[in-house]
């Protein structure tokens, strides 16, 4: 299946890895309460009162705390990837692009800055390319070789 397809690379293994693992605590923020976070029933209410629709906070909540999970493990990496992206998108044009680029390290901005946001944009473009990579499920599924990003060294 070609939306599955992908090569043992390990550069996507930690592409994958670190944007799942960045978004793990994002979504179990919306979702579930955990690391300060409200829960879903006050990200709902938090986002409407933003001006977003519930069914699209809904979708937020599942790309990122549904998405890290399928990054994590490479299932349906593309999926996940392209999910990430439309949030990071999102929030780009809707959110932080009026406050500029830069993170509010100081704490003199109203708000912040996208820079964050285009780096996770970026690994998930680069996700939608390369697939999961080594050691994915995608990978297993599409039938590769495990070792096949580890050849052997020829022999004389």
């Amino acid at each position: 299946m070609r939306f599955l397809r992908t090569d043992n690379d390990v550069a996507a293994l930690f592409m994958r890895l670190a944007l799942g693992v960045v978004f793990f605590p994002h979504g179990a923020q919306k979702v579930l309460g955990w690391f300060g976070g409200y829960g879903a029933g006050a990200t709902v209410q938090g986002f409407a009162k933003m001006g977003m629709p519930p069914v699209l906070t809904i979708l937020v909540m599942a790309a990122e705390l549904g998405g890290a999970v399928l990054l994590i493990v490479g299932f349906l990496t593309r999926l996940a990837a392209l999910g990430i992206g439309c949030v990071m998108l999102g929030a780009i044009v809707l959110v932080h692009s009026k406050v500029g680029f830069f993170m509010n390290w100081a704490g003199s901005q109203k708000g912040e800055g996208f820079e964050y946001h285009l780096l996770a944009l970026g690994l998930a473009i680069a996700l939608l390319i390369k697939g999961g990579g080594a050691l994915s499920i995608d990978g297993a599924l599409a039938g590769h070789d495990v070792h096949a990003a580890y050849p052997a060294s020829p022999t004389m």
